[in-house]
């Protein structure tokens, strides 16, 4: 074999071995969007926690930029080239396109020992409307005859990949990354109106999410994170989520035996103890209050309630 030939050979191996890394493997990189309602643009966070401007590189965060490869491609970019945005800009969803918000119940022991319900056996799965996705700092609209709304801080799965028949073992190489999920809910509608927790969990602003999404690899351990949440400055939910009753893993791998997830699809996975409902007696959200939640790593939202008009 001569020279040329091996030289050849060499560099599709380099190529062959990225693009299975590219396959398991995504960028440590922290996205955001920033802009008025229906103007947003991509963004990166950089070292200094400042935002740079991406829209040199991408038109916007959707689904079809949730790919290990269009990831690793982003983060290839030199971000000292990338414009500084100036100012204070609004923070939106981290990313647009959702095609569908899935979410589980009494997934963390003592939020399902404070609800008073038996601990399920398989993930209880119900799903959120769309329309009900605002920004992190959104304020949340308090419904016309709502009388018992309520907070749940919770971590949320972005799907990167499509997902179908998964084992666990599979899983993280279908996830984009995670963000912050506010399960905004009204337990009248939820429980005292008929029907499953949709009603009560899909109202416009029911589901803010941000203000980052934080990349699955930048995570050392998602199973160990901090999560919490005040109103009004108090401190109100304190967990972990080691405490899941159902992991990341098991979660997304069991809801691929039911449904497709698509790349773009958010899962929120539950929240801990602390909620409204769950305190004597019990104390609901109302216009004038200030919610503030956050997790380690993946930033904090604080929303205020607004009565509808």
């Amino acid at each position: 074999m001569n020279v040329q030939s091996n030289n050849f050979m060499k560099f599709a191996l380099i190529n062959i071995f990225t693009m299975l890394n590219l396959s398991v493997f995504a960028a440590e990189i922290t996205l955001v969007r920033f802009g008025p309602i229906g103007e947003e643009k991509p963004g990166i966070i950089d070292d200094q926690n400042q935002i740079r401007d991406l829209t040199s590189v991408i038109a916007d965060i959707t689904p079809q930029q949730l790919s290990d490869e269009v990831i690793n491609q982003i983060a290839q970019t030199p971000i000292e080239s990338l414009p500084i945005v100036s100012g204070k800009p609004r923070i939106g969803a981290p990313l647009t396109g959702i095609g569908k918000i899935v979410a589980i119940g009494f997934n963390y022991v003592n939020h399902a020992a404070e609800m008073e319900v038996t601990l399920p056996t398989e993930p209880l799965v119900f799903m959120k409307a769309t329309s009900a996705l605002s920004g992190p700092f959104d304020d949340v609209v308090q419904p016309r005859n709502s009388s018992k709304l309520d907070y749940e801080s919770e971590l949320v799965i972005v799907i990167g990949r499509r997902a179908q028949y998964i084992s666990e073992e599979e899983v993280f190489r279908h996830i984009a990354g995670f963000t912050i999920g506010h399960d905004v809910s009204e337990r009248a509608f939820q429980r005292e109106r008929g029907g499953q927790f949709t009603k009560g969990k899909s109202a416009d602003t029911f589901a803010p999410i941000g203000p980052y999404l934080v990349t699955r690899d930048r995570i050392d351990d998602i199973q160990n994170l901090s999560i919490w949440s005040e109103v009004n400055g108090e401190t109100r939910q304190q967990g972990s989520t080691a405490d899941m009753v159902f992991n990341i893993k098991e979660i997304v791998s069991h809801l691929s035996q039911f449904m497709t997830l698509n790349p773009g699809d958010i899962i929120f996975t539950g929240t801990p103890a602390g909620v409204g409902d769950g305190m004597t007696p019990p104390s609901y959200l109302n216009p004038g209050d200030t919610v503030s939640l956050g997790i380690s790593g993946l930033g904090v939202q604080r929303q205020s309630i607004v009565a509808a008009e």
